[in-house]
């Protein structure tokens, strides 16, 4: 079989152009070759010290250091004693601080502090936001004031009542409700009464006491009393009251404890 023409062979030249040697592979399977060794060696290097660099900038350096502690929120407390409280390591490195432990401590060291947040502030600062207990009510103990909160914890021992804070009172130290339910379930009993109460009301609320898990009572200004029951229905009652008082506002004593059924007395 003959063998191409010198025609041929020079068409075919033609096409591969002058010089070309053996057809090179496509691009993209150039591309998709493994780099050679050298080229990984050097991109894990640069990894490494990229690596070693950040762990140096948030340990080692002065840069990312404790420098300054603040405290917010605050209401009865004062910010220099959250700070002091918190015991922040200062010159630290700011990523080391511990801020659950801090957390923890503040709530342990200041019980007036219901919640705290304990927030850095990059590069040098560590924020304290604070959230403090409201007392709802105040138990009377020795000349002194026991602050409890809205969750029944009884967290704080005040020389003087604070203005607008209803006295509770526990008439039972004998029943066979404090021997069931307990005093600290008796008193939560009474905060949830004193949630429930509506706002008029509950600004002249002066005392709230509690014989029994069903027996609250309500103390207000100008002579008044109200049976509230336990603290089931704290809202059907609020509203029945509410209508009680205006239906009859010279009463002295309202009955609130059945809310389908109220009653009022007394002048």
């Amino acid at each position: 079989m003959a063998g191409p023409t010198t025609a041929e062979r020079g068409e075919r030249q033609d096409r591969q152009g002058p010089g070309s040697g053996p057809p090179r592979p496509p691009l993209l399977k150039r591309l998709k070759r493994p780099p050679r060794p050298r080229t990984l060696v050097v991109v894990m290097v640069c990894l490494a010290l990229l690596a070693a660099g950040g762990v140096w900038i948030l340990y080692g350096s002065q840069w990312t250091r404790v420098e300054r502690v603040s405290a917010t929120g605050t209401r009865v407390l004062t910010a220099g004693q959250v700070v002091e409280a918190a015991d922040v390591p200062v010159g630290s490195p700011l990523i080391s601080v511990d801020t659950d432990e801090i957390e923890a401590g503040l709530r342990r060291k200041l019980p007036r502090i219901d919640s705290v947040d304990v927030v850095r502030s990059w590069p040098h600062g560590i924020g304290l936001k604070v959230t403090e207990r409201r007392p709802v009510l105040i138990v009377e103990k020795g000349g002194k004031f026991v602050e409890v909160d809205a969750k029944g914890v009884r967290y704080a021992t005040v020389s003087r009542a604070p203005q607008g804070v209803p006295v509770l009172e526990l008439t039972a130290s004998h029943s066979a409700g404090l021997r069931r339910f307990g005093a600290d379930r008796l008193v939560r009993e009474a905060v949830l009464v004193a949630g429930s109460l509506p706002a008029a009301v509950a600004r002249a609320t002066q005392v709230v006491k509690v014989r029994s898990y069903d027996s609250v009572t309500l103390e207000l200004s100008g002579d008044r009393t109200v049976d509230w029951g336990s603290g089931e229905k704290g809202r059907a009652k609020a509203h029945t009251l509410i209508a009680l008082m205006k239906a009859a506002p010279e009463a002295g004593h309202f009955d609130v404890s059945v809310p389908t059924a109220p009653a009022s007395s007394g002048s």
